[in-house]
């Protein structure tokens, strides 16, 4: 009859653990089922379930691994598992698995204890976590911190809904970011992430600039706002603002451009995703000129967006072409999804307004990023408080990962 024994070593981290441990166990002829370890602050914690074939040397086994452990100055504790409660865990791998990514600015002990709450409250049991982002040296300015961990969990949640509105209460109360996806194969097999241009990638709306040169900034931001709260149908408020830039030189165009800023993290994000294999774009509802010159820029892929009408030199507060609106946003993933040969699972949305819900709500992963409430509120996922680099810890990449991309 075998016995199940869950090893436990821990102290100071050394080379060689892991191997002294394995070594007596093999000198047994003992099995591992399981193993996992962590080191935190170059303190080690090993983990070892081990089947010993024969019940009867299990107590000469676990005398071998404490006097191997106590040579290396270590510590161990030995735990008896049953059948039973091994069986129960076998059966645990068919369960569903989900991923909480937490973000902030600095992780507090209380957002740690009300995720783990809520999760817990509803049915998904945590078996791992990880802290994604770099180590954050003592006295380093909080308010341009970065720091993620990703937990991940088990189970079937008793009301994916109610976790989901639980979460994002949460993000709200304490200014953080929770992102609450199921962990399935596609998410370590995206490869083309679609942005929205005004808001997203750029600090600014760029039709906004535009009537401030041409001397109608109050009205045209007055619509813009009423459209991104979704209070008015996207097509007629652009046809409308477009209206009021009639007769600005196209000079201005180039201008407007050069004093246009990245919002956090784009430049970054975008140098990452390409090194990384990624396809990008822009689909947006303003200009063909700010996406160009973007692209330019930033190197991404494909851009798609309003080609502004101009006669003499002047702008006639109309565009050439078909108006991209959220439902041609949509269809324009879409095509370049199949342009790549790619799943919409496979394809990741970035946006802010709610002419951006449609594609945010079709593509594999969408994330509405410093959105209005009613986008936040519509979206799979939100990051409102962090910069677009954030995205990379919902992909599940770690710092370290990224840094080695440099090496």
């Amino acid at each position: 009859m075998k016995d199940i024994i869950l090893i436990n070593v821990f102290g100071a981290d050394q080379p060689g653990i892991t191997s002294q441990v394995t070594q007596v166990l093999a000198n047994f002829d003992a099995s591992v089922l399981d193993i996992g370890q962590a080191v935190i602050h170059d303190q080690l914690n090993l983990g070892i379930l081990a089947a010993v074939p024969d019940a009867g040397v299990t107590e000469a086994v676990t005398a071998a691994v404490s006097e191997r452990i106590k040579r290396l100055d270590m510590r161990v504790k030995f735990l008896p598992i049953s059948i039973q409660q091994y069986r129960d865990w076998v059966d645990q791998q068919g369960k569903k698995r989900h991923i909480v990514t937490l973000l902030a600015r600095k992780i507090e002990a209380r957002h740690l204890a009300a995720v783990t709450e809520i999760t817990a409250d509803l049915g998904l049991n945590i078996d791992k976590i990880v802290r994604l982002s770099g180590r954050v040296p003592l006295g380093a300015d909080e308010t341009l911190g970065r720091a993620c961990i990703e937990f991940s969990a088990r189970g079937e949640p008793r009301d994916a809904e109610l976790l989901r509105t639980s979460l994002l209460e949460l993000a709200g109360l304490y200014n953080i970011d929770i992102a609450y996806q199921q962990d399935t194969i596609y998410r370590r097999s995206r490869q083309l992430v679609v942005f929205d241009m005004d808001s997203t990638l750029i600090d600014a709306e760029v039709i906004d600039e535009l009537a401030h040169e041409a001397g109608v900034g109050q009205q045209v931001a007055a619509i813009t706002e009423a459209a991104m709260q979704g209070e008015l149908d996207f097509e007629q408020s652009f046809r409308q603002r477009l209206a009021l830039l009639e007769g600005l030189p196209v000079d201005v165009l180039q201008s407007v451009a050069k004093r246009l800023r990245l919002n956090e993290g784009a430049e970054y994000l975008i140098k990452r995703l390409k090194q990384l294999g990624f396809k990008t774009a822009i689909v947006s509802g303003g200009f063909i000129y700010f996406a160009r010159y973007l692209q330019s820029i930033l190197g991404v892929d494909y851009v798609y967006a309003n080609e502004l009408d101009t006669h003499d030199g002047h702008v006639t507060g109309r565009v050439s072409g078909t108006i991209i609106d959220g439902q041609m946003k949509a269809q324009l993933l879409r095509e370049l999804a199949h342009r790549e040969g790619l799943r919409l699972e496979q394809v990741i949305a970035v946006g802010d307004g709610a002419n951006d819900l449609p594609m945010l709500q079709i593509a594999g992963l969408g994330i509405a990023f410093r959105a209005k409430p009613l986008v936040v509120a519509s979206a799979q996922q939100s990051i409102s408080n962090l910069g677009l680099d954030g995205i990379l810890y919902l992909l599940g990449y770690s710092d370290r990962a990224i840094d080695v991309l440099d090496d």
